[in-house]
């Protein structure tokens, strides 16, 4: 089975999905765009030698025409290609809406595109996020999206990708997967970039130990996160379903935290004063940006996913990932290791400004 992975090597979760996909015995082509060459071949040199054999790269870009292929290539590809992983996504805050949309919504045009062409498809599978719920309330369940209003144009953009990818599925053998909040790897904290919780933690190491952080918001609601590692896992697990086509999933922590829990955990590993008393999202936002705190440039998106009181249900994901033992983690257990990859890499050009 050949199976094309998008987003490879610079998306974190694509690299992570042709690391199990190899370790499946699968062969993967990526499409690498030209700039991304040298860290591609950089990360295949790494695998092991019968892993490397089966990981070959097509030079192009999966929100350009064609996947930026020749028209030769990209007919080889859909003669070929039995399974398709689009990971390729903007998911982090502060980029332009255009490039967003160039990226996003391009991708999932490219991909639905070569997915119809391909002959022998067996399965699409659409990396997006639980975050195109937007700003909604409540119980959101695995097939419904968001209607707006939206944090910023990523999630808004991404919503918009799954639509497309959506319209399709009624002659597309298509799976959704819908991660929450992701952070890096379980056991080590390993991430590509400070973003999102990752940035609490820089905050936290970088404030002066006998000073508490406010609270942004009340921290009353559920602030749901997921490592890497598990949504890989669970991800595969859904996959093995065959009765997943057809469907979304979200795969989220059963049991979150709430953001107040998430708030104090950080700051106990970090070894500073818990929260005493909270502030409102945007007075906590005016606090971030004072002198000596603004280059951490907490977003003020992600604070106010920190105050909305959102629940995704995994109601059709979790019974198969009972079934196969594949269970989320406790922040509890990840936190140290999220607090310790920062302490040791926050030097390093792994924010995002």
């Amino acid at each position: 089975m050949t199976t094309l992975v998008t987003g490879y090597p610079t998306s974190f979760l694509a690299t992570r999905v042709v690391r199990r996909l190899l370790s499946d015995g699968r062969d993967v082509c990526c499409v690498v765009q030209s700039k991304s060459t040298a860290h591609a071949e950089s990360e295949r040199n790494a695998l092991p030698t019968d892993q490397r054999r089966r990981l070959r790269f097509l030079e192009g870009d999966s929100a350009a025409l064609d996947l930026g292929l020749s028209g030769a290539e990209h007919t080889a590809l859909a003669h070929d290609v039995q399974e398709i992983h689009h990971c390729a996504a903007i998911s982090y805050l502060g980029v332009p809406r255009r490039v967003a949309e160039a990226t996003n919504l391009g991708g999932a045009r490219e991909i639905v595109e070569l997915a119809e062409a391909a002959r022998d498809l067996q399965r699409l599978v659409f990396w997006s996020t639980a975050l195109v719920s937007g700003a909604r309330r409540g119980t959101v369940l695995e097939d419904e999206l968001g209607d707006g209003p939206f944090h910023n144009p990523i999630d808004e953009t991404r919503m918009r990708a799954e639509r497309i990818v959506r319209e399709v599925m009624d002659h597309v053998p298509t799976t959704i997967l819908r991660p929450a909040i992701t952070v890096g790897d379980s056991k080590t904290g390993e991430v590509d970039r400070l973003e999102g919780p990752y940035l609490l933690v820089l905050l936290m190491l970088n404030t002066p130990q006998d000073i508490s952080l406010p609270m942004p918001g009340r921290g009353d609601v559920p602030l749901n996160i997921v490592p890497i590692d598990y949504v890989v896992d669970a991800g595969f697990a859904i996959l093995r379903e065959r009765t997943s086509l057809g469907h979304g999933y979200h795969i989220v922590d059963p049991a979150p935290r709430t953001a107040r829990e998430v708030f104090e955990r950080i700051a106990r590993e970090a070894g500073r004063p818990l929260p005493r008393g909270f502030v409102p999202t945007q007075v906590a936002t005016r606090m971030l940006r004072a002198p000596g705190l603004e280059r951490f440039n907490v977003p003020r998106t992600f604070l106010e996913q920190m105050s909305t009181e959102v629940v995704w249900s995994d109601r059709r994901a979790r019974p198969i990932l009972e079934s196969a033992g594949v269970r989320c983690p406790s922040f509890d257990d990840y936190v140290g290791p999220m607090v310790d990859f920062v302490r040791a890499h926050q030097d390093r050009e792994l924010i995002v400004s």
